[in-house]
């Protein structure tokens, strides 16, 4: 399974191959996926109004928590207009922790649509069996988070997500998804050997999927990735209308890092130790 992230990496499980491409937003180039970006050396923050951090989420806690969580797939690292000591500081934390082959691929293109882009342009090159994880660099996963999107495939879906959205269960009065009137998403949820899953309408920019899925629904993906800010909510919808089904585990094995957008029912600090 390739592993793309917005960080980055990839991991093996037998008999198939899950490649994991990172998109890493630091330095001069930041967006809606992260506040934190490195600096002379120190960590740094840049905070939009209620998209505040953790003080455990930065890039590089991230990027160590996923190397250890998806430690034998490939990974490809796009790195968006970072610094040579960010880039460094990437190249040392997949070398230190991560088992399989490591591509780290700087560019500058300065928005996290652009990235994903090219990650999708990686991402087409390989079989349609392989799955491909995209991560975004502010995420913090759960061991055996590897065999869990095994795990989701299983059941049938076309797209994986581990975070398990705190906005499916905020009435959209309150700011949450306007799909979920009353504070609950109307879904059906499924088990396998080690969790619970649900069917859900939307997730962010990272999630799972097959390459043959990718190529599938190709234009879908560039449609709402073609400007600056990934229209990830519209993209997902969208994708359910054309029966190309999202799941997640209950609870999530990944959590997105803004504090008021914590996946719910885990404390997410134990696992960046």
């Amino acid at each position: 399974m390739p592993i793309l992230n917005h960080l980055g990496q990839n991991y093996y499980i037998p008999d198939n191959i899950i490649k994991q491409y990172c998109h890493l937003y630091t330095d001069d180039d930041w967006n809606y996926t992260t506040a934190y970006y490195f600096k002379k050396g120190k960590k740094k923050t840049k905070v939009e109004p209620g998209q505040q951090k953790p003080d455990y989420i930065d890039n590089e806690t991230c990027l160590v928590n996923a190397s250890t969580r998806f430690e034998r797939e490939d990974w490809l690292v796009i790195a968006d207009n970072c610094s040579d000591e960010t880039t460094d500081m990437v190249k040392a934390v997949t070398t230190s922790f991560h088992l399989a082959e490591t591509e780290v691929k700087s560019v500058s293109v300065g928005h996290g649509a652009g990235t994903f882009n090219l990650a999708l342009d990686e991402a087409l090159k390989y079989d349609d069996d392989d799955i491909v994880y995209f991560i975004e660099n502010d995420y913090i996963h759960k061991p055996e988070s590897a065999k869990i999107i095994q795990e989701g495939f299983g059941l049938g879906a076309s797209f994986v997500a581990l975070y398990d959205h705190p906005d499916k269960y905020l009435d959209p009065s309150k700011g949450g998804n306007p799909y979920c009137e009353g504070g609950g998403e109307d879904t059906r949820v499924y088990l396998t050997n080690s969790c619970h899953w649900k069917i859900t309408n939307s997730t962010t920019m990272t999630f799972a999927a097959k390459v043959s899925t990718l190529k599938r629904v190709q234009s879908t993906l560039r449609k709402h990735t073609s400007g600056t800010h990934p229209d990830d909510f519209q993209m997902f919808l969208e994708l359910r209308q054309q029966g190309e089904l999202l799941i997640t585990p209950l609870p999530g094995y990944a959590t997105h890092g803004e504090t008021a957008w914590l996946s719910p029912l885990t404390n997410w600090r134990a696992y960046t130790i």
